[in-house]
């Protein structure tokens, strides 16, 4: 009785409570909206559309409620209202709203990494503003797309269309305005990624003098940071530190939301900067401070996935393992995860082993339900340990096996090229015959690139596109099509094969070259890091390094 008097009261109360709502004006409607959860969000929007709103009226309040969870960083639930905006606009055919939502939805879209999405959605902005001749869209639309293309790694078309857009941004009344900086922005992005510094901190200083007389305090942070990254690179620390205080500082004063892609990027490369001043506790506390404020969301972010192997690399300094191990495998997870998303692939394999292991476990746990003696178990333990100890010892002879196989394949690859080249040396001294190439440019520019092969200016920590371009006379794209063509590979390939080809033949030949450290040999050869170093000789050789020389050490002296 007692508990059917208390159910009948509840549904009173709940007939009372929708009463009251339906009083409620359409402004105090939408804060309900934007400050509930989405179960009672959508009685409320149901309420909404039940008032005589029009439909150009309706796509502004749902473009204004999605702008709302935009700022919030709720993604999800900002692309489902700007969603909505379209549809009604669609449906008024009212192409100014209608426009303000596609640009609002392309930005959520790029808020959540979906890049794909966000270009599509950019490019229909971008098409609007053109046939209705809005230049401010227009430039909008254009810096948006050059964000998604450089985080698409598409670089050197992300610098063409910034280049042109500052060109057009010069024309327009919109010069030295907000969008000004935010495109100069995204240009000092693209260089930083280039490694251009000087680029870098040219077009970062022209926008923090534009942002000082606007008050545009989040774009000075923004470009502070930019500037601390590029001095950090530089190991000038105690700069880097400077600009880094100053944008945490604005930031700060602006209550940036922590998740936000600013606050994330500070409070990365403060981190960074206290971890090669080996103050790793300080680095532990900037790292979580990220790491704890995020959503699900943003774990796809370049810097998040930076910033928990920074985490692992520093409990392992401090010298806790377990955290350590821990933080390296989110890592591997997310990283894992995210270039499956960059690369669209599909992901039935991971669900089927998934489910694979799952049978097993089930399997495993039933087996064991049904197993009533100990020493049964232990007895099936030690079978699996055997054979798992057997497997492994025939897979690692059969790896050693085949090592050997290929290694002594690639020696006397590396005997037959050397003993080809004393033979063509002696053949081109006596021949003064030369391939006729009917391209004047083209044969310019291979034999450009033969005699920065001969200087082997391919063991240059600078040599790249741009560098060998500079030096042959040619431009870059030029120069890649060149490479293609005639060279049959492209220009990290070619770069790349000469490197090794080099490090192979100097390790057999050269004692003391053996003796210098994976990170010295790596640098030697013109590569910025050991591990870059390692994955192209095992791309090539289907050997590690330490592998090949440490046999080259076995072999008889010549």
């Amino acid at each position: 009785m007692l508990l059917s008097t208390f159910w009948l009261s509840a549904q009173k109360e709940e007939i009372i409570g929708i009463d009251t709502i339906q009083n409620k004006s359409i402004d105090q409607l939408v804060d309900l909206i934007k400050n509930s959860r989405r179960e009672k969000a959508s009685v409320y929007e149901n309420i909404l559309k039940s008032k005589n709103i029009s439909g150009n009226d309706l796509s502004e309040i749902y473009i204004d409620i999605g702008y709302n969870f935009y700022r919030k960083e709720e993604s999800e639930i900002s692309i489902s209202y700007f969603q909505k905006a379209i549809d009604v606009a669609k449906s008024n055919s009212d192409n100014e709203t209608l426009s303000n939502a596609y640009l609002k939805l392309g930005n959520s879209y790029l808020q959540d990494w979906q890049n794909q999405k966000a270009l599509d959605t950019y490019h229909q902005v971008l098409q609007m503003a053109q046939e209705r001749g809005n230049l401010k869209k227009e430039i909008v639309a254009k810096s948006n797309i050059a964000i998604v293309l450089r985080r698409m790694n598409q670089l050197e078309k992300a610098l063409e269309d910034c280049r042109s857009l500052l060109n057009f941004i010069d024309r327009t009344s919109y010069k030295n305005k907000k969008n000004h900086v935010n495109v100069l922005t995204i240009i000092s992005e693209v260089f930083l990624d280039l490694e251009q510094f000087d680029s870098v901190l040219k077009y970062a200083d022209k926008g923090i003098a534009i942002s000082a007389p606007l008050n545009y305090e989040i774009g000075i942070a923004d470009l502070y940071t930019k500037k601390g990254i590029v001095f950090f690179k530089r190991k000038d620390y105690d700069q880097a530190l400077s600009f880094f205080y100053n944008a945490e500082k604005i930031l700060n004063e602006l209550e940036v939301n922590d998740r936000s892609n600013q606050r994330i990027n500070v409070n990365y490369f403060l981190a960074s900067y206290f971890y090669e001043k080996e103050s790793y506790e300080k680095t532990v506390a900037y790292l979580l401070k990220t790491i704890n404020a995020l959503k699900e969301n943003d774990l796809r972010k370049n810097r998040v996935i930076d910033a928990h192997m920074l985490l692992a690399k520093s409990y392992k300094e401090i010298g806790n393992i377990d955290a350590s191990v821990l933080w390296f495998s989110k890592h591997q997870e997310l990283q894992d995860q995210f270039q499956k998303d960059k690369d669209k692939t599909v992901h039935k394999i991971f669900d089927q082993s998934t489910q694979q292991l799952d049978n097993k476990i089930r399997k495993l746990e039933n087996k064991q339900e049904k197993e009533q003696k100990l020493k049964s178990y232990i007895l099936w333990a030690l079978v699996v340990v055997v054979l798992s100890l057997i497997f492994i010892l025939i897979t690692y002879f059969r790896k050693q096996k085949a090592n050997k196989k290929v290694f002594n394949e690639l020696i006397q690859k590396i005997s037959d090229f050397e003993l080809k080249e004393k033979q063509e040396n002696i053949e081109s001294k006596e021949s003064t015959k030369e391939i006729i190439i009917d391209d004047e440019k083209i044969d310019a520019v291979l034999k450009g690139l033969d005699k920065l092969e001969n200087q082997e200016y391919f063991l240059s920590v600078d040599c790249n596109l741009r560098s060998i371009a500079k030096k042959v006379k040619t431009n870059a794209t030029y120069l890649s099509r060149i490479i293609n063509n005639y060279k049959g590979k492209s220009f990290n390939d070619y770069i790349n094969d000469l490197r090794i080809d080099y490090v192979l033949k100097r390790l057999k030949n050269d004692k003391k070259f053996r003796s210098f450290s994976i990170s010295s040999i790596a640098s030697e050869i013109g590569y910025k890091s050991d591990n870059s170093f390692t994955k192209h000789f095992k791309a090539k050789t289907g050997l590690n390094p330490s592998y090949y020389i440490k046999n080259i050490e076995k072999l008889p002296a010549n």
